[in-house]
Parts: C-alpha cells; sequence; structure tokens
C-alpha cells in the first residue's frame, strides 16, 4: 500500500510539474526530479489554496470511497499550485530563458 501512494505521488507530480512547466512562458532548466518535486509541492499549494478557498471538501460515495470522477477541480489546483511554484522557484534561481 505505502509503494503504491509512493509511486501515485510521483506520477501525479510529474504530471502537475509538467503541465505547470507548460504553461509558464519560457524554457525552464530543471530535470525530471525537479519536475516531480515542483509538481508535488505545488499540488499541496494549490490543495492548501483550495481549502481556504472552498473547505475542506472530500467527496466519497456510499461505500466511503474517494470519488474520482470529481476530482479535476482537485487537479485544476495543483496545476495552478504548480505554476505559483514554479514561478517563485525560477524567481529566485533565475534559471528561466525567454525563448522557448
Amino acid at each position: 500500500m505505502l509503494l503504491g501512494s509512493f509511486l501515485g505521488w510521483i506520477i501525479a507530480g510529474l504530471v502537475v510539474g509538467a503541465l505547470a512547466r507548460f504553461f509558464v512562458p519560457g524554457r525552464q532548466d530543471m530535470d525530471i526530479i525537479m519536475t516531480i518535486i515542483l509538481g508535488i509541492v505545488g499540488a499541496l499549494v494549490g490543495g492548501f489554496i483550495s481549502s481556504l478557498l472552498f473547505g475542506p471538501n472530500v467527496m466519497v460515495d456510499s461505500t466511503g470511497t474517494y470519488v474520482v470522477a470529481t476530482a479535476w477541480p482537485g487537479w485544476i489546483m495543483a496545476v495552478i499550485g504548480g505554476v505559483i511554484v514554479l514561478a517563485g522557484y525560477l524567481a529566485i534561481t533565475n534559471k528561466s530563458t525567454t525563448s522557448r
């Protein structure tokens, strides 16, 4: 169970990080590990912002399991958080170029 959760965080981090890098203009000088870390931290930031704006709201079905069909707002907030974290990272490290 723990290994599955760990792999899920890595895959979600990669997807969120890649989408955040796609939406931020310019070429970012970072490898896949930094993209995964960016995505995981961005998802946490997006989740925090979402809980501040909308309150904690976990959707479950009648069996008490998480409903995947309602997860898309969380993915959107995770990518927004990823963009915020990437912009901050680029501002601090100055690793962005203007051409894509």
